[in-house]
Parts: structure tokens; C-alpha cells; sequence
């Protein structure tokens, strides 16, 4: 007999990334977003992966939390529809946020910059940050 292991569908997948992306954003543990809704971390855990389906209600609580609107968790999905060329270089810069964010330095590096008020400072560390991907690129 062969064994029936269902894939995740993609869209949950994405879903699911997009949840932990904007909890993980916020600091939020899955313990205290699980609390939040009345589950368990596990069931998170399941929706984060993809393993689980998010029902309509349930995501629209998750959007309250998370404080984001429920098209945020769709944004950049796969099959998405996009017009033209321009919609498809959109798409893949904001995929490339998307994995920087998720990232633990992305993550660290965004804490700390959105905590510098002045503006200057902010300016001059992209400044320095391009002049060291530079140096990179030309060794």
C-alpha cells in the first residue's frame, strides 16, 4: 500500500511564513500569540510550516494581533497575479525583504535600526553599509 503524505499546499506555506515574518517582527513568541488566540504554540508551530490551514476567522484574529491587515499574509503569494514586467521586479525585491527579515541578523539589524531616531546617524550607517557591499563586491 502506498502511503498518502499530502504536501502542504503553497499558499499555506506562504501564509504561514508570513505569520511568523510579522510575529517574529513584533518580538512575539509563539507561546504568547498562541495564548492570544486560546491554542496551543504547536498549532503555530503547524500554521507557520503550512502543515495546517488557517480558517478566515482565525487569520483575521491573527491580523488584529499582529496588528496588519489580512492582505499582508497574501502579499508576494505564489500564483499571485502581477501585470507586466514591473509587477514581476516588484515581486521578487519584496521577496528579497521578506527573506532578509526572516533572517536572525535581518531581524537584529531592524530592531536596532528603527530604535535610532536620528536621522543623520541612519543616513550614514547606509552609507556605510553600501560602502562595505561594495568592497565585497569588488574582491
Amino acid at each position: 500500500m502506498i502511503e498518502n503524505k499530502k504536501k502542504p499546499n503553497p499558499i499555506d506555506i506562504h501564509v504561514g511564513s508570513r505569520i511568523r515574518l510579522r510575529r517574529t517582527m513584533l518580538g512575539m513568541s509563539q507561546e504568547k500569540l498562541g495564548e492570544s488566540l486560546g491554542i496551543t504554540f504547536q498549532q503555530i508551530q503547524k500554521y507557520e510550516k503550512g502543515t495546517n490551514r488557517v480558517g478566515a476567522s482565525r487569520l483575521q484574529n491573527i491580523s488584529n494581533i499582529l496588528t496588519v491587515p489580512v492582505s499582508f499574509f497574501f502579499e508576494d503569494a505564489p500564483g499571485e497575479q502581477t501585470s507586466g514586467a514591473a509587477g514581476m521586479a516588484e515581486a521578487s525585491s519584496s521577496n528579497y525583504v521578506v527573506d532578509f527579515l526572516s533572517s536572525s541578523e535581518g531581524l537584529q539589524l531592524n530592531r536596532a535600526f528603527v530604535k535610532i531616531s536620528d536621522a543623520k546617524v541612519r543616513r550614514k550607517i547606509v552609507d556605510l553599509v553600501k560602502a562595505l557591499a561594495a568592497e565585497a563586491d569588488s574582491e
